[in-house]
């Protein structure tokens, strides 16, 4: 085998292709980013259709490695005491123009795809993490979707709007979080700017009352564990879980919120949009089976609140397997889907999130559905009178996206979790024989599955599955593994 690291890249490069994805850019898409760094400014300049707030203290929140930066936020205080959140969107549409070379590779990958060995953009570098990436200390275009949050976690009066702007400072999640729980010091990027550490705990403030309020209404408190190839130069060392904490969540809530704001604003000037659904789960009854595991008894019918109430109490009282627990619910509920949502219909909503307007709009340098949202934003800024409001997709169109960018978002999923796998396959292979305590996460006539602890990792029960079913919980034997087809097999112990 070649370094860990070079075989993983090897196994997702060719997971990438059986899945149906370019992982290169075509010589067109290359000759138009060629043409594109050339060309200068890249920056509109300020006008009465373009608002100039480059003097605001923005600031990017994301991961520490993350270097395609999609939003910044700052906060303001409004005359009546409550709290103005603005969000800036790269405006990518400026530079990567509908039907071009670049714009086609997005609408046929339409996703980035992060496997840990390496990312596969759906931009070029010299774009997502470059002309089009919120850099700190550079000027950019920017959608900005502004809203009021009331101290109750309600959203006051809206608006969105094309603006410049520039980010003061760069920040990372794991050590803003650290600091806002009062764990860890102050990032140094929040003290170079004045005034800048009031303004993050006026966000935090205000994304803690939007979650709150969210969770009122019946959005789930779930929590599962993401992991990633941890690499030391080429050797692979371990298998990371992404943390969630206060900083996550600042970006988590205040980003639901943008995105409602913008399914609103687009159904209020009469425009047909993307939304991201979850229907009300299928298979509710086995949530409701699974509750009653646990000693509590949840509706007949699917309810969100209900099945909130419970997830709480099994987080206070099971802290330790809630992420197992927030998994087999997860499979349940089922998967998110795009659909597109006309003037006047009613919404299908968010079971998950608790939201009745919801579309993607917030990502547009790693998500295709937020591109084509932030054409449509700009569309309906335009003026109209006396002529009616002029998509730049047809109905039929957006329709065609939807169903493309919900299948791709699925095989990316599926890219993701096999680098994955291979990844724990490869630290697996010399534990042939021993044994872990594992979750069931998949049970149905193309096999059963179950996850182990340590590393966080799914595998095929290959033996000792007959009545099970998602959730029970298990101790396996680690029984074979094949890195090459991230294979790792478990029999009941």
């Amino acid at each position: 085998m070649s370094s860990p690291r070079r075989f993983l890249q090897e196994v997702a490069r060719d997971a990438m292709r059986e899945r149906g994805f370019e992982p290169d850019f075509s010589p067109a898409a290359q000759a138009q980013v060629a043409e594109l760094e050339q060309k200068a400014p890249t920056v509109n300049a300020p006008s009465q259709d373009r608002r100039d707030l480059r003097n605001l203290i923005w600031c990017s929140i994301d991961n520490d490695d993350s270097r395609d930066l999609d939003q910044l936020s700052v906060a303001q205080t409004t005359a009546q005491g409550d709290t103005k959140i603005l969000v800036a969107i790269a405006d990518v549409d400026s530079l990567v123009h509908r039907d071009t070379p670049l714009d086609q590779h997005a609408a046929h990958n339409t996703t980035s795809v992060y496997t840990g060995a390496q990312i596969f953009p759906m931009l070029p570098e010299q774009l997502s993490t470059g002309l089009t990436s919120l850099n700190e200390h550079e000027d950019r275009n920017a959608i900005v979707i502004e809203y009021v949050v009331h101290k109750d976690g309600t959203l006051g009066e809206a608006n969105v709007y094309q603006a410049l702007v520039r980010n003061q400072a760069k920040l990372a999640y794991p050590s803003l979080g650290a600091w806002l729980e009062g764990e860890g010091p102050m990032p140094p990027g929040i003290a170079e700017v004045q005034d800048l550490e009031t303004n993050l705990r006026q966000q935090d403030v205000a994304a803690q009352a939007l979650k709150k309020r969210r969770h009122e209404m019946g959005a789930l408190t779930l929590r599962t564990i993401e992991a990633r190839p941890v690499f030391e130069d080429d050797t692979l060392r371990d298998l990371a879980e992404q943390q969630v904490n206060r900083a996550t969540e600042l970006i988590e809530d205040l980003m639901v919120a943008s995105n409602g704001v913008v399914a609103r604003f687009l159904s209020d000037r009469g425009f047909s949009s993307l939304r991201r659904v979850v229907r009300v789960p299928q298979k509710w009854p086995r949530i409701v089976d699974l509750a009653a595991q646990h000693g509590y008894r949840l509706p007949d019918d699917p309810d969100a609140s209900a099945l909130e109430e419970w997830l709480l109490r099994q987080r206070a009282e099971d802290p330790q397997h809630f992420p197992d627990l927030s998994l087999s619910v997860v499979k349940l509920l089922g998967r998110g889907e795009y659909v597109v949502e006309r003037p006047g219909e009613t919404a299908t909503g968010h079971f998950g999130l608790a939201v009745q307007d919801y579309t993607h709009s917030t990502a547009p340098n790693r998500r295709f559905p937020d591109l084509v949202a932030q054409r449509i934003i700009k569309a309906a800024l335009q003026p109209h009178s006396p002529d009616p409001p002029h998509s730049p997709y047809t109905d039929a169109e957006l329709g065609a996206i939807a169903e493309r960018c919900t299948e791709r978002e699925d095989a990316a999923n599926k890219v993701e979790r096999l680098v994955r796998k291979a990844a724990a396959a490869v630290l697996l292979q010399d534990r042939i024989g021993q044994r872990f305590d594992a979750i069931v996460t998949g049970a149905s006539e193309k096999g059963t599955w179950v996850r182990i602890k340590r590393p966080p990792v799914e595998g095929r029960l290959e033996r000792g599955y007959e009545g099970l079913e998602v959730g029970d919980r298990v101790r396996v034997k680690l029984v074979h593994t094949d890195p090459a087809r991230g294979f790792i097999d478990f029999s009941r112990s």
